[in-house]
């Protein structure tokens, strides 16, 4: 992908291509890190959590369920609903 050009608005802000927001896998409400290297702006995704889950049996009634490990953040009914509108 070659460089696209992207209009600064007056309050400041960019709005990043669709395509570069598909590929980097982006969503409203991530956040980037920003940094001048070498004259040049960059934007960096923060690290997300690993999206690894594996089927576990659940300790007090003994059913499988699906669990992301310990420190997976806890999800907002909203993550939950973007997360599940990718599923066909």
């Amino acid at each position: 992908m070659g460089n696209v050009n992207i209009k600064l608005s007056t309050r400041g802000q960019v709005v990043i291509p669709e395509e570069i927001r598909r590929k980097m896998n982006l969503r409203p409400g991530d956040k980037l890190d920003a940094r001048i290297e070498g004259g040049r702006i960059v934007l960096m995704p923060k690290k997300k959590w690993a999206k690894v889950a594996r089927m576990v049996k659940e300790p007090l009634i003994g059913l499988p369920m699906l669990s992301a490990g310990e420190n997976a953040p806890v999800l907002t009914s909203e993550e939950v609903a973007e997360i599940l509108s990718d599923f066909p």
